[in-house]
C-alpha cells in the first residue's frame, strides 16, 4: 500500500475516537508496537465503531464480511503510551462500505487502515438495508 493521501491523515475528519491502552507484549525487539499489535489495535477500533455506529441495529437479518483490509505503518508507536483509533466511513457502495482508520500516539499518526466490509445475507453479497445505510451516513468522513 502506497502511503495514503495527505487529507486521510487529518485526524480532525473522524467522527469516532476510542482509546486503547498499550501492553508491554505489544512491544516487538526493537522496543517498539509491533505490526501485529496494531492489525490488532485497528481491529479493535472497528468492532467498537461498529457498537458505536448501531451495527446490529441496522443489520438485522444480514451479517458483515471483511473483504479486505490494508494497513500502511507510518511511524513507529511506543510502550507505555495509550493509542487513539479513530474511524470514518470513507465510502458507500450498493452492498459494501469502507471503513477508514488512524493509529495516532501523542499527537501522531502512526498508521492507517482501510478495510472494505460486504453486506451478507444467505451466503450471498446483499445490497445495504437502508436504516443501516442511514446509520453509516452519520459516520462518513468530515470534509
Amino acid at each position: 500500500m502506497a502511503k495514503p493521501d495527505s487529507a486521510l491523515l487529518d485526524a480532525a475528519r473522524y467522527p469516532f475516537v476510542h482509546e486503547i491502552s498499550t501492553r508491554f507484549a505489544d512491544m516487538d525487539p526493537n522496543n517498539h508496537l509491533n505490526n501485529v499489535a496494531l492489525a490488532a489495535m485497528f481491529e479493535d477500533g472497528r468492532v467498537r465503531f461498529n457498537q458505536g455506529s448501531g451495527f446490529r441495529r441496522g443489520m438485522e437479518g444480514h451479517r458483515a464480511m471483511v473483504a479486505s483490509t490494508e494497513i500502511a505503518y507510518l511511524a513507529e508507536g511506543h510502550f507505555p503510551l495509550p493509542i487513539t483509533v479513530l474511524c470514518g466511513v470513507e465510502a458507500l457502495g450498493r452492498s459494501s462500505w469502507t471503513v477508514v482508520q488512524l493509529l495516532v500516539q501523542q499527537d501522531k499518526v502512526i498508521a492507517f487502515a482501510r478495510s472494505v466490509l460486504v453486506c451478507i445475507r444467505d451466503d450471498r453479497p446483499a445490497p445495504l438495508p437502508d436504516a443501516f445505510r442511514g446509520s453509516l451516513e452519520q459516520w462518513l468522513l468530515r470534509a
